[in-house]
């Protein structure tokens, strides 16, 4: 049988497998049935609009400089970092949840005031946001004449964060008045700066213990207050009065007016990029133009875990992903070893350590995507790093506990297979610790608005898992009770009992995941 074959030659042709990730599904269509110019400068618009919301989800160093995607580099900075932890977004939540859609669009009104408000005063106190943590935020101050100054910005920054938190105070809500208090805590240190990743998955990270130490500060401290730390105070001098905390921590006295305070260290006229104006109308012309737009943008989206960036892509001309209530599951996987290992590291071995960072964070990024989960991003823990993972947002799978238990168990896997690195002539093995929740969460693009911002999930359930992570052993899995009762027949549980977890009043029914059953059955056979 002859096929008749028609010749047909798209402009884009030549970036079409590039375009697929960017365009969304309607634009894709156009631009390849009907490359019409009046088409190719809707791709053109979508790219830059695109450009523009990537350039605010991600960290000022990334999107002033991004590294070619898969391009992995680091540096050693010295400065100042301030961690803040909302207190009191849990009963917020809950008195919204059950108002659905309407409830999610209040909740996102508030928590994004909140949000806005605080990225204001970072920028007009010289910080920058390097990421949302759920609720909380960590911000670095560098560049100033000395680490004095660095810190000094920080100080005042967490002052006038804490005096803005009165906005959110007694709010009216269905449950009656709720209020919004924070923490916040101050480290200054040296720490290394990396991009992590493969060209599909990108990441920035801050390696070493003073990050640690920052996140310590945080928790250490106390609501409504800015703690610090000895070695933060002691850059000071007397620009600040003190009073005694904890053992290594002090807490900063806003006996400040308010001129005296201000409300700026420096100005900042916004995190806006140069706008790109089409010159040549052509098609020849617009292709160009859409090639470096193309180049523009991608390095951007390989930060983006790809199924928030087809959120963002198929959003963007609304430039709003709508909250929901979703109930994920929820998995916290504590890198313990790599991270922490920098400052032991010789400066030959600091190459090899990155890499090494680097390759974990591919694999596991790989386990979670092919089991259709998302890996959201590596923050700081007390004790090495943190990488927030769910199933269940924004693709829903009938079995995302038994997903999530599967990508738990190779992770788990994947760590203890590592072999030991060589830093300072010892040998040191990297571990994990693992916890898994499931319930509903907020989720939405919260910061602000039209600035920094991304989408996120918080909720009490995204703190249990945290918890559990945190009661875990080496190399173990803790799971709660709701991810049990999903997954029990398919895979080897151990029953803990009720277990005490940070910040919770009640006990916690726990359970150790061992593994699968069918995985142990196929190797029995």
């Amino acid at each position: 049988m002859e096929i008749n074959r028609l010749t047909f030659d798209p402009p884009l042709a030549a970036i079409e497998l590039r375009l697929r990730a960017l365009l969304s599904s309607e634009l894709y269509a156009d631009a390849w049935v009907d490359p019409s110019p009046a088409t190719l400068i809707g791709v053109f618009e979508h790219l830059r609009t695109l450009r523009y919301i990537l350039h605010d989800y991600v960290p000022r160093l990334v999107s002033d400089s991004p590294p070619n995607p898969g391009e992995v580099r680091y540096q050693w900075q010295t400065g100042t970092l301030l961690f803040t932890d909302l207190a009191g977004f849990t009963s917020l939540l809950e008195a919204n949840t059950a108002q659905g859609r309407k409830g999610a669009e209040t909740l996102l009104g508030v928590i994004n005031d909140y949000f806005a408000s605080m990225i204001e005063i970072v920028s007009k106190s010289g910080g920058d946001l390097l990421e949302f943590t759920g609720d909380a935020l960590l911000v670095q101050f560098l560049g100033g004449i000395d680490r004095e100054e660095d810190t000094a910005r920080a100080v005042r920054a967490g002052l006038r964060m804490q005096r803005a938190m009165a906005k959110f105070a007694n709010m009216e809500t269905a449950r009656g008045a709720l209020s919004l208090k924070m923490r916040v805590g101050i480290h200054c240190g040296r720490y290394i700066s990396a991009d992590i990743g493969t060209p599909l998955r990108m990441a920035h990270v801050l390696l070493g213990h003073s990050v640690q130490q920052a996140k310590q500060a945080e928790g250490s401290g106390t609501v409504g207050r800015v703690c610090l730390t000895e070695t933060a105070s002691l850059s000071l001098g007397e620009q600040f009065r003190f009073e005694s905390w904890k053992p290594g921590y002090l807490l900063v006295a806003d006996d400040f007016t308010d001129d005296r305070l201000g409300e700026y260290d420096i100005t900042l006229t916004g995190r806006r990029m140069p706008s790109s104006i089409l010159l040549d109308r052509t098609v020849s012309g617009l292709v160009s133009e859409i090639e470096e737009a193309v180049k523009r943008v991608e390095p951007l989206a390989s930060y983006i875990p790809k199924t928030i960036l087809r959120l963002l892509v198929e959003n963007a001309d609304r430039r709003k992903i709508p909250p929901d209530f979703p109930e994920p599951t929820v998995m916290f996987v504590n890198l313990i070893g790599l991270p922490e290992l920098v400052d032991k590291a010789t400066p030959a071995e600091e190459a090899n350590l990155v890499l090494g960072c680097s390759r974990v964070f591919a694999l596991i990024d790989a386990v979670v995507s092919a089991k259709g989960g998302v890996l959201q991003k590596v923050t700081a823990h007390l004790d090495g790093s943190d990488i927030l993972i769910y199933f269940g947002v924004p693709d829903v799978h009938t079995d995302d506990p038994s997903r999530a238990a599967s990508a738990a168990i190779a992770i788990r896997d994947l760590i203890a297979s590592l072999p030991p690195i060589v830093i300072g002539g010892e040998n040191v093995k990297v571990s994990c610790q693992i916890g898994l929740s499931r319930g509903p969460v907020f989720a939405a693009e919260v910061g602000e608005p039209r600035g920094r911002r991304e989408f996120n999930i918080l909720g009490d359930t995204v703190n249990t898992a945290a918890r559990l992570m945190s009661k875990a052993g080496e190399n173990e899995i803790l799971i709660g009770e709701r991810v049990f009762e999903s997954i029990g027949l398919n895979f080897d549980c151990e029953a803990l009992g009720a277990v005490s977890l940070k910040g919770k009043s009640a006990l916690t029914p726990a359970f150790v995941l061992h593994g699968s059953k069918v995985e142990r059955g196929k190797g029995s056979v």
